[in-house]
């Protein structure tokens, strides 16, 4: 392998893309663009949900239940409503998510310590919210009684909880690492996807067939400058990541830099596989750059859904996407400050799956050099 030959198939790719508008607003702003809009958009904190209120009791201890709900920044009270049949309008049309419904003889039986019964309704359709909001609720009751006597209420059991890595336990926290690797296996994916399905479009893959260039050479002349801005890219969405969403990175940043490296190399890799094997055509490629990358980072990663709660067979497909490992250790290095000697297993994974995809290009691509 001649580096000559690598650097001359670089900068010609290096011109192709300075001379492509398209692939250069890829690069440069698509993983910018998506980290805005996903960082934002995708959060699993609920605040604000709204409720409506059938108080039919009307005395100072039922406003005082309904104040600690509006107080609690959860629970935003919209409207208090007369009949009964107006909970199914709200919650039909969207309008409101939780129905609180207090009896008529809500306050005789708090001052006679019975047990009040307060009626809860609240939209299933999101399950999510649902059973947060549910959670919310069964903490409010159980401060009522403490802000009503104005003493202290001795609880059966006392549990002191101590949350690490998050203590905020902000969705955000979790979502942004995870986001990171998202973005960058697609972005990256779909950028080298194009490379050599371009060079048989526009008829230039002949002219390189001509040349002594060896089928490894071109791969990793093609790889190189792609490596670079997909490295870039990472740098900035690490950055916009700390700086602008405020996500803590307490772990190595030059074990964070190498273990990306590691699987940035593994992603133009397979990114150059396909465009391989979409021979002649970018849209086949670029489809099946984003199909092939997007679902599973999404999906099977655990960056949304935790690999541990699905199907055994589904758990045992997750083994064969990077992403998983990726995600892994963007999580443990930014919120765990995990070291090398708890992420090798990850970053051997990456750099198995990163050869064995190189070794396939160079095959794929011999064949047709030869």
């Amino acid at each position: 392998m001649r580096f000559l030959r690598i650097k001359a198939i670089a900068k010609k790719e290096l011109i192709q893309i300075w001379r492509d508008p398209l692939s250069l607003t890829i690069a440069l702003l698509m993983p910018v663009i998506q980290l805005f809009i996903y960082g934002y958009a995708i959060t699993f904190d609920v605040n604000n949900v709204t409720t409506i209120v059938y108080d039919q009791d009307r005395s100072s201890l039922s406003r005082e239940l309904v104040a600690q709900f509006r107080e609690s920044g959860y629970f935003t009270v919209v409207a208090q409503v007369d009949k009964y049949k107006d909970i199914d309008a709200y919650l039909d049309s969207n309008r409101a998510r939780v129905a609180i419904t207090i009896p008529y003889d809500f306050s005789k039986k708090v001052r006679t310590g019975s047990q009040a019964q307060v009626g809860v309704i609240i939209d299933g359709s999101d399950s999510n919210t649902a059973t947060i909001a549910e959670g919310y609720i069964a903490a409010i009751s159980l401060r009522y009684p403490q802000r009503i006597t104005a003493r202290t209420v001795l609880p059966v059991m006392d549990p002191r909880t101590r949350v690490w890595f998050n203590p905020e336990l902000k969705s955000r926290n979790f979502i942004i690492p995870g986001l990171i690797a998202v973005i960058m296996s697609v972005v990256v994916a779909l950028l080298t996807s194009l490379t050599v399905a371009r060079e048989w479009e526009r008829g230039s893959m002949e002219q390189l067939i001509s040349t002594p260039v060896k089928a490894s050479e071109l791969i990793m002349g093609k790889l190189a400058p792609y490596f670079a801005i997909g490295f870039t890219d990472m740098v900035l969405a690490v950055l916009l990541g700390v700086t602008l969403f405020g996500v803590p990175l307490r772990g190595d940043i030059v074990l964070l830099v190498v273990l990306s490296s590691i699987f940035l190399f593994g992603t133009v890799s397979f990114g150059v596989l396909i465009s391989i094997v979409a021979k002649g055509s970018q849209s086949v490629a670029s489809q099946i750059a984003i199909l092939s990358t997007m679902l599973p980072a999404f999906l099977l990663s655990g960056f949304l859904f935790a690999i541990s709660n699905m199907p055994k067979p589904l758990q045992v497909i997750t083994y064969i996407f990077p992403a998983r490992y990726f995600v892994t250790i963007l999580k443990g290095v930014f919120l765990k400050g995990s070291t090398l000697t708890l992420l090798w297993k990850e970053g051997v994974m990456l750099a198995m799956a990163g050869a064995i995809v190189f070794f396939l290009a160079i095959r794929k691509l011999h064949k047709r050099i030869d």
